[in-house]
């Protein structure tokens, strides 16, 4: 190899996160078979399947909520350890779940610090009170990168719409993350505006750097608006795919091609 091929090898975009061979069961359900996936920084990968295809484990696996029966996560090249979401976190992995986790009679300054609350030391390096200020100054910040937009920081979040919840559990994600976010269908029973208000809130976390996981089965947007697709079938990434280009068909001729050879 010569120097100019070296170069052009080297200047690559390498994948943040790899996935390796990640197998999960629950009982006699082998709900991930041999997974392997490669996720880059800066992206938009849309994970889609049939139901029960994995998607969702794989999620979880990645997000330090199951621990695999085989298999490794690399994030940055170190080994992830498994089944920890404190792991994943301390590598700089979120998830938004779909029920969003949120504390709905909590306001969106509190939601934001769930667990990771701001301490003010007290006297003689006593435990103070809560650094209210620097939180709220943080979840603004926070949002406006984003775009996102709420009537108020101190409301509380049971009084918002679905997409302003759903921007809020993004833009918290995006606060705390530093490598990835994990997200399962992140704009189920939202209306237009509001789907269009969480894409917008995806978008800013991938041109921040992050890469951005959607758990989806919506195909035709997927397609229009992730960077890449991986598609999965009975526990296995069986396509990874840029979408430039690309067409419903030739997912569709993909899903049932992995379909056939799986019969």
């Amino acid at each position: 190899m010569d120097n100019a091929t070296t170069q052009v090898a080297s200047s690559a975009p390498q994948p943040i996160v790899r996935v390796r061979d990640v197998a999960k069961s629950f009982g006699h359900v082998r709900a991930l078979r041999g997974a392997s996936l490669d996720i880059y920084p800066g992206e938009v990968l849309a994970l889609i399947g049939d139901n029960g295809a994995g998607k969702s484990t794989l999620s979880n696996v990645l997000a330090g909520v199951l621990d695999p029966d085989q298999g490794e996560v690399l994030v940055g090249g170190d080994a992830m350890t498994l089944g920890s979401v404190a792991a994943a976190r301390s590598h700089g992995i979120e998830i938004v779940y779909q029920d969003l986790a949120q504390a709905p009679d909590l306001s969106v300054t509190q939601n934001f610090f769930l667990g990771r609350e701001l301490v003010q030391p007290g006297p003689l390096g006593l435990l103070g009170k809560l650094d209210e200020k620097t939180m709220r100054a943080r979840t603004k910040e926070a949002m406006s990168l984003l775009g996102a937009q709420v009537p108020s920081l101190t409301a509380p979040v049971s009084a918002l719409s679905g997409g302003q919840r759903q921007a809020i559990a993004v833009a918290r994600a995006v606060m705390w993350a530093k490598t990835a976010i994990l997200m399962d269908e992140p704009t189920a029973a939202l209306g237009a505006r509001q789907t269009a208000m969480v894409y917008d809130a995806v978008r800013a976390a991938a041109e921040r750097g992050l890469a951005v996981v959607l758990v989806s089965h919506d195909i035709p947007k997927m397609i229009d608006f992730a960077d890449r697709i991986a598609i999965m079938r009975h526990g296995r990434v069986v396509e990874q795919m840029t979408t430039g280009g690309l067409q419903l068909v030739d997912v569709l001729t993909t899903m049932l091609s992995a379909k056939e050879e799986a019969a």
